[in-house]
């Protein structure tokens, strides 16, 4: 079996996911939007909106100050000269995946309407014919929210909304969208509106429904090429695979030649390369990243690619966090040798860096350096006009924001 220094290993995964490209000339435009995501394959949606919501950051991370309504026209607000490219499913976690995808997780969709699942049943015992009821709603008035739905159903039991109170008409959508039977068309200030499937995805899309096993390998094989260098549970993660299905396909795709074992300075499992991988001499990135960027949202392949043990902090108290509510780490060349807790404060125009802090044997003063570009990138792109630097970590100090 082949060996790779820990050094290769991180030069095929930054090249894989689009971190070695050429640098963007001119105003981004739907070609680098594509180029983005021929690399990540997907985007993960998530509410938090303290910089900025999780889908845009990947796709600046890797093209630098994107118009935000190209990815909004991609996934949601498509017309006859710019069609849709993405749409809304369970892949990792909530995500924009290529239309082309969707049908590689009717599987899932299908387990997901089994009428026997907790959920589903539980729903059905407290509010019977109510599934019915939105399914006959939707057809009748979509695209529509399930607030629109909650107001005309009559739903007594609306909740606030949140994840943990949510109203019975919002599970019976959630329940819907998960089957396979309603999508999202579009977004109102990120708020979901429910469609029926046949009228967002076109014929050719929702004519194809490949069996469980070739769609799991096709799904691998995204991931692999997505990743670059992997070991199998990595893979199973990007798009949260049963693990015999994951396992299965990983050892099918060797024996095709599409995956090389190959075992990785300091890893202890077997990592997997994907054919036709490509390591650069070398990588000169410079980039913020989301904690939602494909690239660190596996905490354990970022903490064995990079030596960086990441943990989102923004659900525990303030007094027991180490480096802040939403902290990016920063990539320079081929490591990651900073985190920065990062908050965009509209109001004031003021892109807010509460706190700073350096990766162990980095050269600080290079790394504030070009984090303090990084910085005024970002507050340039999200259109704020001041960065402001709080007291925060060992970084903070050095850090000269240009202006």
């Amino acid at each position: 079996m082949r060996e790779i220094s820990i050094a290769v290993a991180r030069r095929i995964a930054l090249a894989a996911q689009g971190f070695a490209d050429a640098p963007v000339s001119g105003s981004p435009d739907r070609r680098q939007l594509r180029r983005v995501l021929n690399r990540t394959n997907l985007l993960q949606l998530d509410s938090v909106n303290v910089a900025v919501r999780a889908h845009y950051m990947p796709v600046f991370s890797r093209i630098g100050g994107y118009d935000r309504s190209l990815l909004d026209d991609a996934a949601w607000n498509p017309d006859s000269r710019r069609p849709r490219l993405l749409v809304e499913y369970w892949a990792h976690e909530a995500s924009l995946v290529p239309l082309a995808d969707w049908p590689l997780l009717r599987w899932r969709m299908r387990a997901y309407a089994d009428p026997s699942r907790p959920r589903y049943r539980r729903l059905a015992e407290r509010a019977p014919g109510l599934v019915d009821e939105v399914r006959t709603a939707v057809k009748e008035s979509g695209p529509i929210s399930a607030g629109e739905l909650e107001r005309g159903i009559g739903d007594a039991k609306t909740g606030s909304g949140t994840w943990w109170n949510r109203s019975d008409t919002k599970h019976a959508c959630e329940l819907l969208f998960a089957a396979g039977e309603l999508t999202t068309a579009t977004r109102r200030g990120f708020e979901r509106h429910y469609e029926l499937v046949e009228r967002v995805l076109p014929p050719e899309v929702l004519g194809q429904d490949p069996p469980e096993e070739e769609a799991v390998r096709a799904l691998v094989l995204r991931a692999a090429r997505a990743f670059g260098v992997a070991t199998e549970p990595d893979l199973r993660d990007y798009y949260r695979l049963p693990p015999a299905r994951s396992r299965a396909a990983v050892a099918e795709l060797v024996a095709e030649g599409e995956l090389l074992p190959v075992a990785v300075e300091g890893w202890a499992d077997r990592a997997y390369v994907v054919r036709g991988a490509w390591a650069p001499r070398s990588v000169g990135a410079r980039a913020l990243l989301c904690p939602f960027d494909p690239l660190v949202w596996f905490r354990p392949r970022a903490e064995r690619l990079f030596g960086f043990r990441y943990r989102i902090e923004i659900y525990l108290p303030a007094e027991r966090r180490q480096y802040g509510y939403y902290v990016f780490p920063f990539l320079l060349d081929d490591r990651l040798v900073a985190r920065v807790d990062i908050k965009a404060d509209r109001r004031a125009g003021v892109l807010r860096v509460p706190g700073a802090f350096a990766e162990p044997d980095v050269d600080r003063n290079r790394v504030a350096s070009e984090l303090g570009l990084a910085l005024r990138e970002m507050a340039d792109w999200l259109e704020l006009e001041h960065v402001v630097i709080g007291e925060h970590g060992d970084l903070a100090p050095k850090l000269r924001p240009v202006s």
